[in-house]
């Protein structure tokens, strides 16, 4: 048993579960043909071991078939395939985006390279809360607008995002939608065709899968004629994703998203108690903190909070032997510059630097971090009462 700093950064990456390690084993040793070798009994194994991974994710999506379902590495290989490859046969100055200012930065950044070559790209505003105005999307769609790509949930402040009403609108406006759920899949209830969404991007280690699997779900039609691939050799895929597939992780993927399917309801309603005991907690002892996020659309493991005068990562170091948490996005810690997601919802520079997200996850005692983190904070010698 480990006795190292409790994890709270389950937004970050999750730990494997071990029924889904003991389901991947056999395909690193004994089962360890190439999917696409079936000429033989080993890749035989493969190939069916695959395919019925990819039926029990498109099942759990609510996907009509098994072939919508492509698999990548995780969700930055997955938005970088949605946006480079998007009608990637047209002129890059023929082509208009529209996207969130919150955005994860595997869409932000494909989106900055691509309008340096020419194309335009719509930065919606978020209110407070950070979340976007439909109404807005719907002003800014014009006749040359291909492709709308707006998360999910997001990954610093878990707002949820209005995705079946900016579904709607694309569908009735017939403009592909792209949706970034790498934080919302295995936690939120969803279902693609109902949300109307043409594409959308998952990871596993998102919902204690393996790190470096996840997938795109390529709406058959118009979203699968309108994309182009970005890496060529091999024609695994579709066409789409070249490579020798990682069986193991994909088996995987499979089985953590089964579990997590099943578990969902009473794992959400535990998450929402803890994260509510915890930030009551604290504010008790602190009243000027501030919960960011929308309160009624965000979710469940997810708790970002300003600390008026206490650095974040100062605050971090002095708790690192006890408890290891974010002062922002994983993604884009290595930067140290504001978070975008936070100064989108009206953060000044100094009030990021003063923001920490705790991803909480079952099995964690949210009174023992409380008090952890109420003893951090009143030493940390910058604090203002």
């Amino acid at each position: 048993m480990s006795h190292g700093p409790i994890y709270l950064d389950s937004q970050a990456s999750t730990p494997v579960d071990p029924r889904v390690l003991e389901r991947m084993l056999p395909y690193f040793t004994e089962q360890c043909g190439n999917p696409s070798t079936a000429e033989h009994q080993h890749g035989e194994a493969a190939r069916r071991a695959v395919e019925e991974s990819r039926q029990s994710i498109a099942a759990a999506l609510g996907c009509p078939s098994e072939k919508e379902i492509i698999f990548t590495s995780g969700a930055t290989e997955a938005n970088n395939l949605t946006l480079l490859g998007a009608f990637a046969d047209r002129p890059v100055s023929e082509r208009h985006f529209i996207t969130s200012a919150v955005e994860h930065s595997s869409v932000l950044e494909p989106l900055a390279y691509l309008k340096r070559g020419g194309a335009q790209v719509t930065l919606l505003p978020v209110d407070g809360g950070g979340r976007i105005d439909p109404e807005q999307l719907r002003a800014a769609l014009q006749p040359e607008t291909t492709l709308v790509s707006v998360m999910f949930a997001n990954n610093e402040i878990g707002t949820l995002q209005p995705i079946k009403e900016i579904g709607r609108i694309c569908r009735a406006a017939g403009i592909l939608f792209h949706c970034d759920a790498a934080q919302a899949v295995g936690h939120e209830a969803l279902n693609i065709e109902e949300l109307q969404i043409d594409l959308l991007s998952f990871s596993a280690h998102k919902f204690y899968g393996p790190k470096g699997i996840g997938g795109l779900y390529v709406r058959e039609g118009i979203a699968a004629d309108s994309l182009q691939p970005t890496q060529f050799g091999g024609g695994q895929e579709r066409g789409l994703r070249p490579g020798t597939l990682n069986v193991p992780a994909i088996i995987g993927m499979a089985t953590a998203l089964q579990l997590a399917q099943e578990e969902m309801q009473q794992t959400n309603q535990l998450l929402r108690q803890m994260a509510k005991e915890l930030f009551n907690g604290l504010q008790q002892a602190f009243p000027k903190l501030r919960l960011n996020g929308d309160p009624e659309h965000k979710l469940a493991r997810n708790l970002n909070i300003t600390i008026p005068g206490v650095e974040a990562s100062a605050l971090m170091m002095m708790l690192k032997d006890e408890l290891s948490f974010s002062a922002g996005s994983a993604c884009s810690s290595v930067e140290h510059k504001p978070s975008h997601v936070l100064k989108a919802i009206g953060l000044s520079d100094e009030e990021c630097f003063q923001t920490i997200r705790l991803g909480l996850s079952p099995g964690i005692n949210a009174g023992k971090i409380a008090r952890l983190l109420q003893r951090g904070i009143a030493a940390a010698p910058t604090f203002i009462d």
